[in-house]
């Protein structure tokens, strides 16, 4: 009687963990295509803002300066 029980606890132990990688897997997909949104949406937006179409602010090197700042190289 006991090996049944034990049978049945192990089946409902997969049964669970096949659910949660399930979901897990899901919410991976989901995370994926909104942060694939965000990096669209954030292209556009800095490319109406004449980010990209040579505007104002130009990128030099790595280094991002605001405006009106100003550093020294001593």
């Amino acid at each position: 009687m006991g090996a049944v029980v034990s049978c049945v606890q192990s089946v409902f132990r997969t049964i669970g963990s096949v659910l949660m990688a399930i979901v897990n897997g899901v919410g991976s997909i989901l995370q994926a295509i909104i942060s694939g949104i965000v990096t669209f949406l954030d292209i556009i937006i800095s490319f109406f803002t004449c980010g990209y179409c040579g505007g104002r602010r130009k990128r030099t090197g790595g280094t991002r300066r605001s405006h009106g700042t100003r550093t020294s190289r001593i």
